[in-house]
């Protein structure tokens, strides 16, 4: 059982002290709102995004636990989550997961009927992809669109509409998820393989390293892509050069393959994602 209790054991479940997850979705999310409103969104839209983005990442915790509760035992990382631990009922989960969810669509109520309608497919794939693990080689892709919706949603709720621009914002986060995940992926292989679990650490083998370098650098070339496009400047250049800087600092980090330097890299990537996030605030506030 594990040793929380009351209401800390809920907070755990939703991983309240561990924020890298939901700024993980953040920042690609903001980065769309800025790049869709050519600017300050206004505090309407960032409100509904920051709060809608933390509630869908914290159900997506519950519903994620309760799919996988069967697996979580037999990896020495999740054996204590509280749903596989039997702290939290797979209901209770199942129910808070449900709350959350309809916290964030009754913001997403606020802003358009575009927006909506990408809200139903957004939480369609949050219900797929625990799930994906079992059947999908590389789960994290599944996981990288899940995670990129929030950018289509983003111009749906500013502009009414998701022109062809979005593509290349959406396509290069979904390979920074890739990215990371993968790193993710490398710290629980070994328990992975016992269970049968697919992860892309498992599928990539020995071009694991490479694989994540690679999709760093598809990441950043195509975000790099879409701020020169919309005639973002040095500013922006600079905060993709510092995030280039990172990535060569995850890449050493996972080389090694150990857990903790997998870990760690993965756990330090929401830095890499504000700081690209900060370029793109900082030319748009310069202009």
């Amino acid at each position: 059982m594990s040793k929380l209790s009351g209401r800390h054991v809920y907070l755990d479940l939703i991983r309240w002290n561990r924020p890298a997850g939901w700024l993980l979705l953040l920042w690609p999310t903001l980065g769309a709102l800025w790049f869709a409103a050519d600017g300050w969104p206004g505090w309407h839209l960032l409100i509904v995004f920051v709060l809608g983005t933390f509630l869908m990442r914290s159900a997506g915790c519950c519903i994620n636990d309760v799919a996988d509760r069967d697996f979580d035992r037999h990896v020495k990382r999740t054996a204590q989550r509280p749903v596989t631990s039997g702290a939290v009922s797979v209901r209770e989960a199942l129910t808070l997961g449900a709350v959350l969810a309809l916290l964030a669509f009754a913001l997403v109520l606020t802003t358009n009927r575009l927006t909506v309608l990408w809200s139903f497919a957004a939480l369609a794939i949050t219900l797929a992809y625990p799930f994906a693990k079992r059947f999908v080689s590389i789960p994290q892709a599944v996981l990288g669109i899940a995670f990129s919706f929030g950018i289509p949603m983003a111009f749906a709720a500013v502009q009414s509409a998701v022109p062809p621009f979005v593509v290349l914002l959406l396509v290069g986060n979904l390979f920074w998820v890739l990215a990371y995940d993968t790193e993710y992926a490398m710290v629980d292989r070994d328990d992975d393989m016992k269970i049968g679990m697919k992860t892309s650490a498992i599928t990539f083998g020995r071009f694991d390293v490479a694989a994540v370098v690679a999709s760093y650098a598809a990441f950043l070339l195509l975000w790099t892509i879409a701020g020169a496009s919309r005639g973002l400047g040095l500013v922006f250049f600079i905060a993709i050069v510092l995030a280039a800087a990172q990535a060569v600092w995850h890449w050493r980090l996972v080389r090694t393959r150990t857990r903790e330097g997998c870990f760690k890299a993965f756990r330090l990537n929401h830095w890499l994602g504000f700081t690209v996030f900060a370029g793109v605030v900082a030319c748009y506030a310069l202009r």
